[in-house]
């Protein structure tokens, strides 16, 4: 559905997020966003998303899959980055993983209102383990 308004404003998110635009990120996540049932706010998303980055420094959004319905949008996102430290309590330690996340998106007043987010843990650590 890359004709449905929400595909393009979703598009120009994650270009938002791999430039961190961080001073542009309200134009398209709502004041009082609320993410995984937690109400984290602007100033909260962005902190978390600024974390990633801190922890991920070559973190890159990629959007592998897009559909998107009246006030929904749903993504799989692709990633092939190299945290430094432990990421999701898995000590990846500076070594190169590529997993996928599952996000569903629910749009108010034009913006992200609700995020509801799954990593695919399960592969980074196999990822690790075929490694060891």
């Amino acid at each position: 559905m890359s004709d449905h308004p929400l595909a393009a404003l979703y598009r120009a998110y994650i270009e938002c997020l791999n430039r961190q635009d961080w001073a542009n990120l309200g134009q398209f996540v709502h004041d009082d966003v609320v993410h995984n049932g937690r109400r984290l706010g602007l100033g909260g998303y962005r902190e978390m998303l600024e974390r990633d980055y801190q922890e991920i420094p070559d973190l890159q959004f990629s959007v592998r899959l897009l559909t998107c319905e009246e006030s929904l949008v749903a993504s799989r996102l692709d990633f092939h980055c190299t945290p430094k430290g432990r990421f999701l309590d898995v000590p990846v330690n500076g070594r190169k993983v590529a997993f996928s996340e599952n996000v569903f998106y629910a749009f108010g007043d034009g913006k992200i209102a609700e995020v509801w987010s799954v990593v695919d843990k399960a592969a980074i650590e196999a990822q690790l383990a075929s490694r060891a």
